[in-house]
This record gives C-alpha cells, structure tokens and sequence, in this order.
C-alpha cells in the first residue's frame, strides 16, 4: 500500500495538484518527508500538510487486527504450511519438524560458525526429489558475501545423496536448479525484489536464501538504528514474500562486538 499513487487517494484537488507538480507520485514519497519539509517543498501551509497526510495515512495504513485473530491466522498458516526437514534431528526437533513454510527464519551467530554450509545443505535439499526428501523445486540464492561455493555443494552432495551426486546428469540437474544472485550494493538488490517476486511463480522456486541480510548495508557505513531503518522496508517486503509464496525463506545474519577482536573469543572457537 505504500506504493499507492497519489492520484488514486481522494485529496482535495488543489493539493493534489500540487504534489503531482512536485513529483511527489505516491504515498510512500509523502509519509516519508516530515511536516515542515513538505511545507517546504508544497509552498502549503501546516494545516493543509497535516490534512493530506492524515487522509494518505488513513487510505494506506492497514486494518487493526486483534491478537486472537492474529494467533488464529497463525495457526491456520503453520498448518497449511508445514514444516521442511533440515535432517538434522535435534535441530528438526527444537523447530517442531523443520524450516517453517511461510515465515523468515533468521540464523545468527558469528562469522566462521557455519551459517553458509547450512544454507548451502539447505538449498540442496529444497533442490532434490521428493522421493529424497526434497521439495523438487528451484532455489533463490542470495549470495551477499560472494561465500557460495558450487564445489562445496557438489561435496555436500556426494557426502549426504551419493545415490544421486555419483551420477554426473543428475549432479547437474540438482545445482542447475540454484540460481545465484550477486547484488552489489542495496539498491542493487532493492531493485531485484520486484523480480524475485514474480519468480517465485515463474520459475517454480521452493525456497529463498539471503546470506546475509546485514552485509547489504556493511559497505553504506550504516550502524545501529540507522542500519535497522535502512532494512526494515527490504525485511518487511521479503516477509510478504515468504507469507505470499508460501515457501520457506532463510536470512542469516552476523553477531558482531564493538571490537572485531572479540569474535574470536567465544569458548566453542578457541
């Protein structure tokens, strides 16, 4: 909704005239300048600003929905969506059976964990028959980092499905269902949300891996509430995904100390 035009929301027509001049095209470009600034840049006064962007507001802000119909239209998700196994038994119990279908799943942890290889043992699975397991679909990889490795998912491959990997057509029909992105700045990858979207219909994808999300802003020398406020519109859309296709999405994410020193201080990495 906050992509709605201008054009299309019953302002008075003096003043919507005047946003039109000032290409001000949609609600989005409005509600994200403060009154004063759009005085300003209007030539209107502060009671006509506040008016606009109250009935913009009303027209693109969503219903209020109650916690019990929330908890309800939660429940009906994870039932008509499930959950998709990750064979790891523990981690498959902690999560009551897997990825969740529908949601964004957040991994975190330090860098050198092995969120990667997660992500890579994921994309594969996702990728294979489902006589294996799989969900027999192609994968959205969002390699931020430039970590995938094709020879490491080939050996991920061979180690757990060598039924399957040992047999070069079919090793080639698995990678080949992995499509790797390589945005190299957020408006690069802003830009291809749009398209992600519509190739989840397209081209029969069964999961999305972004690795990772906070790398998209490491080099824009954002930190703190700022880096939050430049992701939150990219997170929020990428959850309309998940919830809109049905499929399971997965974004890593970096802990990171005030000192980078101090990452090589956790007890399981000494």
């Amino acid at each position: 909704m906050a992509n709605k035009l201008i054009s299309e929301i019953p302002l008075p027509k003096s003043i919507a005239n005047v946003f039109s001049a000032r290409n001000i095209s949609t609600a989005k470009d409005a509600l994200t300048l403060t009154e004063f600034e759009l005085m300003e840049l209007l030539d209107v006064g502060l009671t006509e600003v506040r008016s606009a962007l109250s009935q913009i507001s009303e027209i693109v802000a969503p219903p209020y929905q109650t916690a019990l119909s929330l908890m309800e239209q939660r429940l009906q998700n994870e039932h008509l969506g499930g959950h998709f196994p990750t064979g790891l038994k523990g981690l498959d119990a902690a999560l009551c059976g897997g990825i969740p279908f529908g949601v964004l799943t957040e991994l975190v942890g330090p860098a050198g964990i092995g969120k990667t290889q997660f992500c890579l043992k994921l994309s594969l699975l996702a990728s294979l028959p489902r006589n294996y397991g799989g969900l027999d679909g192609r994968v959205i990889y969002i390699d931020v980092e430039s970590k995938f490795s094709s020879r490491r998912l080939l050996e991920i491959g061979l180690r757990s499905f060598p039924e399957i990997f040992q047999m070069k057509e079919m090793a080639q029909e698995m990678a080949g269902r992995i499509l790797v992105l390589r945005p190299t700045s957020l408006a690069e990858f802003t830009q291809s949300l749009e398209q992600i979207k519509v190739s989840l219909l397209q081209k029969q994808v069964k999961m999305l891996v972004i690795d990772s999300m906070a790398a998209l802003v490491s080099g824009e020398h954002e930190q703190g509430a700022r880096r939050q406020q430049t992701l939150s519109w990219h997170i929020s859309f990428i959850k309309s995904l998940a919830e809109f296709s049905r499929i399971p999405v997965v974004v890593t994410n970096q802990v990171r100390s005030r000192n980078h020193d101090d990452a090589s201080r956790y007890s399981f990495q000494e």
